[in-house]
């Protein structure tokens, strides 16, 4: 969420300070909080109050006076544990059984017999029960043997990637979003991505039973190292739809083309149109705060508190939710959301939005959606707090602090001049400059004589959600609906912005010009002289052009990127005047740039320019290596390979990994290809196949084995090195990891694994009641695990854990089975045996 950008949480000041506490004397006089001259350095619990958020908050008005003991008690408490239940999951519905009639009604039974214990319970507003609350401390946990039990269940399905801890009300921004199976989705700033993960579930669940969506994911973080742990928690979704991208959310690359390429010629391809401008039909702008609605989660917040925090994000936060709403399609809607109880944050980024959008966007009154939610209107009065001093409007603002404090804040959001000054009023609206408006000395005696401000927007849609209301943590939600292309600000504005790209875009078009036809003379004279090395020579200066072009059209981008961000323009212009900074080298006459066939076809294409430290996203096109995967595996042809492979290495024979998009990321790509490639891709795709390092690997048929995360979405197309296992061979190989041939209880199953070729196989479970020769069909309940064909003998290749949990759902669901078949042939013990025929031990398995 967006306040624990950069924050520090409790557990690392405690790891910090621990030592200190368990080590030192109990006789240690400097350690005596009764003795004055102590040094005192142990860990404390955090101090949970804050005098100026008290002052602050009850002048907002944020709650009743009747109310604000119980606001600040539950501030006090810790916070209860929340998680969703993936609802695509292939075990969706047997952990949500578990949840409701195992967990909750044992710890429901203890309750009612005196214990202390809270059950588990669903959060009543998260659609179908797949979100649930739990709030026991750790050390119940330890004496509870229930409560263990459900601990050490909780923690295995998370890292499996069946549930998602996430705190109870960041997950209510993406259900207001209504997304769509075929939706494009930003999420601007997405780290850790506890909401990336949960927009792509619901595309995924509302696709197309057995088929990819037609929507993506695009998730952006401005930081490299939360990026990493985006990737990290998005990676157990195991999803083609995803692009993970580093940038400034108000910076985000706008990929705008004017051009269609197909089969390598600039055409109007009518029959399949392909994407010309990124832009997204949801978007989540859930942006960096201050984050005290965290404080019950991240008690630290308390001690560093103070009342200008959201002043210095206000800005900030305007221009990343105008960048959002610029990417935003016509008829496009974005959620604006905080972490943050602050209404400079909130009310007052919300009201500026809408008054520079003119009429283009329009608040959401979402007040029937999610009934069991209980939220309240969001505010239309409030006061800015600066310098220890109470702003009631711009116009209290002393001269000095204009700077810190602008008219964006206040309710209205006028900037007052002064009202003998005309001249000067008419010169400020001219160059959109507000700095030498003269404001009243004395800020203090003059907001006496104020009334206070009050918004005329219906800021009531707005959603502001308190922890005592349903003992959770505190957030903001704002729902917009883009109706029409953004409005201009103001036509001066406007006009100095473009005329300063112009010029721009003109210096670095002249720069390209010089800098192109100073190689191709150098290239010429090259190519005409008969000196060994020639083709060297060439390489060698057109790659320094390739880098003196690319450092001129990147300062270009930044400054042009710098004045659209001084003028507030980040979006659409009027008339459809684009404002966003392309690449320039990209977008460069043809005429003006180098020639390629005066080069003699030696100049080497820049494939990742820029973006220095990250791997390029390149098509994998090999067709060698395609096509041994295609043969070996019996892929059918109606699988889409053409064109959604992707790797990550330019050398075909060192790439290791090879990923999978969906059509969608798949029409990105190639629309960030045409433009200049100016998204920063730091992951995409699904890993797929897999290169084996293995000696006996390096000897199979195909080099590339088949990876788990890519298995679901291959797995109904593979005709060959597949094979149908009982329920009780399957288990086995869950269990021991690796079996001979021989030594399976199905003799014919045995003998079928031995006539595979020697690699990479895939072991899909059958219904007990079928025969390894028995059709299979193959969906998205199939269970199925990728195997190493060795000479002698089966191995998984699958991580422990999976086993684990794979096992756990095998035997519940076997013994769920054993008891319906027990019931029906009640009367007759002698026949109790698992549907295949076959005794089966569930808590061992028979030994191999």
């Amino acid at each position: 969420m967006g306040g624990r950008r950069g924050s520090r949480t409790q557990r690392k000041h405690f790891k910090e300070s621990r030592e200190n506490v368990w080590k030192r004397p109990k006789t240690d006089s400097s350690s005596d909080p009764n003795n004055p001259n102590s040094n005192n350095t142990a860990w404390q619990p955090f101090a949970t109050q804050n005098p100026s958020f008290d002052e602050y908050y009850k002048e907002q008005g944020l709650v009743s006076p009747e109310e604000w003991d119980a606001f600040m008690d539950m501030l006090r408490k810790p916070l209860p544990a929340a998680f969703r239940i993936n609802s695509t999951s292939q075990f969706c519905d047997d952990i949500r059984s578990l949840l409701e009639n195992d967990f909750m009604k044992s710890l429901q039974a203890e309750a009612n017999e005196g214990s202390d214990l809270e059950p588990i319970k669903p959060l009543p507003w998260y659609p179908d029960n797949l979100g649930w609350q739990s709030n026991f401390s750790r050390m119940q946990i330890r004496k509870n043997q229930t409560l263990e039990r459900f601990h050490e269940f909780l923690k295995l399905e998370t890292e499996i990637g069946n549930i998602s801890r996430q705190e109870a009300v960041s997950m209510v921004p993406p259900l207001f979003l209504d997304v769509h199976p075929d939706h494009f989705v930003l999420d601007m700033c997405a780290a850790p991505g506890s909401k990336t993960f949960q927009l792509l579930e619901i595309i995924h669940h509302s696709a197309k039973e057995g088929s990819l969506p037609d929507g993506m994911v695009l998730a952006n973080d401005l930081d490299v190292q939360r990026c990493n742990l985006l990737i990290h928690q998005t990676k157990r979704m195991c999803t083609a739809n995803l692009i993970v991208t580093n940038h400034e959310g108000q910076h985000f690359p706008g990929c705008r083309s004017h051009k269609n390429i197909s089969n390598g010629s600039e055409t109007t391809n009518k029959l399949e149109p392909s994407i010309n401008q990124l832009l997204f039909d949801r978007v989540l702008c859930d942006v960096p705060c201050s984050g005290d609605g965290t404080l019950r989660k991240a008690p630290d917040i308390w001690r560093k508190w103070n009342g200008g925090m959201g002043n210095g994000l206000h800005c900030l936060q305007i221009h990343i939710a105008m960048r959002g709403l610029s990417l935003l399609k016509v008829g496009g809607r974005m959620v604006y959301s905080t972490c943050s109880m602050n209404p400079v944050e909130n009310e007052a980024v919300v009201a500026e939005i809408l008054r520079r959008c003119g009429g283009s966007v329009e608040l959401v009154d979402v007040s029937n959606q999610l009934p069991q939610l209980i939220r309240r209107p969001g505010l239309r009065k409030w006061k800015v707090r600066d310098k220890g001093v109470w702003l009631a409007s711009y116009q209290d603002v002393r001269k000095f602090r204009r700077n810190g404090i602008v008219p964006s804040m206040f309710p209205s959001g006028r900037n007052y001049m002064d009202p003998t000054d005309n001249s000067q009023k008419s010169e400020n609206v001219e160059n959109g400059n507000s700095e030498d408006v003269a404001q009243p000395d004395d800020p203090v005696s003059s907001s006496d004589n104020l009334e206070e401000e009050v918004s005329d927007l219906p800021l009531e849609r707005c959603m502001r959600i308190v922890p005592h209301d349903q003992n959770t943590g505190a957030f903001f939600i704002a729902v917009l609906h883009k109706v029409s292309p953004l409005a201009v600000l103001a036509a001066a504005i406007l006009d100095k912005s473009v005329s300063a790209q112009q010029n721009l875009s003109t210096k670095n078009d002249e720069l390209h010009e010089k800098w192109s036809d100073q190689v191709t003379e150098e290239i010429n004279g090259l190519e005409s002289s008969s000196a060994d090395g020639t083709d060297e020579k060439v390489e060698e200066v057109a790659s320094e052009a390739d880098g003196k072009i690319s450092e001129v059209a990147s300062e270009a981008d930044e400054k042009i990127s710098e004045v659209a961000l001084e003028t507030n323009l980040v979006g659409d212009g009027p008339d459809g005047v684009a404002l966003e900074t392309n690449s320039v080298a990209a977008q460069a006459p043809a005429d003006k740039k180098i020639d390629s066939a005066k080069a003699g076809e030696k100049r080497k294409l820049q494939i990742q320019g820029k973006w220095r430290g990250v791997d390029p996203v390149l098509f994998f096109k090999d067709e060698a290596i395609i096509n041994s995967i295609k043969t070996f595996y019996g892929i059918d042809e109606s699988f889409p390979f053409s064109g959604h492979l992707v790797c990550r290495n330019s050398e075909t024979n060192h790439v290791k990994r090879i990923y999978y998009v969906s059509k969608s990321v798949k029409d990105v790509l190639e629309l960030n290809f045409r433009v200049g490639q100016q998204l920063k891709i730091t992951s995409v795709g699904l890993k797929i196949f897999e290169r084996q390092s293995s000696k006996e690997g390096t000897s199979a048929p195909c080099a590339f084995r088949i990876s788990s995360e890519g298995l679901p979405v291959i797995l109904p197309y593979i005709t060959k090195q597949i094979l149908y296992a009982s329920p009780a061979d399957f288990k086995h190989l869950l269990q021991y990891k690796t079996i001979k041939f021989a030594d399976f209880v199905d003799a014919e199953f045995g003998q079928k694994a031995a006539n595979l070729m020697l690699g990479c196989c895939v072991i899909v479970l059958r219904e007990g009641g079928k025969t390894s020769s028995d059709f299979v069909q193959l969906d998205t309940s199939t269970i199925a695990i990728g195997c190493w064909k060795g000479r002698a003998s089966v191995s998984v290749m699958v991580t422990a854990i999976d086993c684990q949990e794979l096992l756990e759902r095998l035997s519940a669901r076997m013994e769920t089975e054993k008891g319906t078949l027990a019931q029906e042939i009640s009367g007759e013990p002698d026949e109790k045996q698992d549907m295949s025929g076959e005794n089966i031990n569930l808590n061992g398995g028979t030994q191999c």
